[in-house]
């Protein structure tokens, strides 16, 4: 199984890559987990709508030259759909016994994803009405996909 974190921005603050890492780490027992960062595009504060839709098309464009046809594809987006920690796992199982063994998760930049971004995606997730930074987002994510493995193994880790 092949899970890729697909992401706008670099990640700067040393204590999120320390927390990604170590999931990272705990991951290479289930699947071979990689994180592709794609670069953010730069925009000065304050953005007309047509600019922010601007930039999130150029982000939008790097995002999907980097995923191939045969990948399922998770979008994070404020307005997909909310699961619990055991339904993601279920998904995650199900995904898997039924031949996707490419799975691909999107975290858009400060923006959000573009249009055509959303339309790829096979699913939209979302974790709730929040408004986090997108690189927390990293680590919050990456840990989820560690649990739901965790559940799906039946380890006391979940609880």
């Amino acid at each position: 199984m092949n899970i890729k974190l697909l992401v706008v921005g670099k990640l700067k603050e040393k204590y999120l890559k320390q927390g990604i890492a170590e999931y990272a780490k705990r991951l290479t027992k289930f699947c071979k987990f990689i994180i592709i960062e794609v670069p953010d595009e730069k925009a000065p504060e304050n953005l007309s709508l047509a600019q922010m839709e601007q930039v999130k098309e150029i982000e939008g464009q790097r995002l999907l030259a980097k995923i191939k046809e045969k990948e399922y594809v998770f979008a994070l987006a404020i307005l997909g759909k909310e699961r619990t920690s055991e339904e993601f796992a279920n998904e995650i199982e199900q995904l898997t016994t039924y031949g996707h063994s490419d799975l691909t998760f999107i975290i858009g930049g400060s923006l959000g994803l573009s249009s055509a971004v959303l339309k790829r995606a096979d699913t939209q997730i979302s974790f709730g009405q929040f408004t986090l930074p997108h690189q927390l987002m990293r680590l919050v994510l990456t840990e989820q996909i560690y649990r739901a493995f965790m559940i799906n193994n039946g380890s006391p880790y979940h609880k």
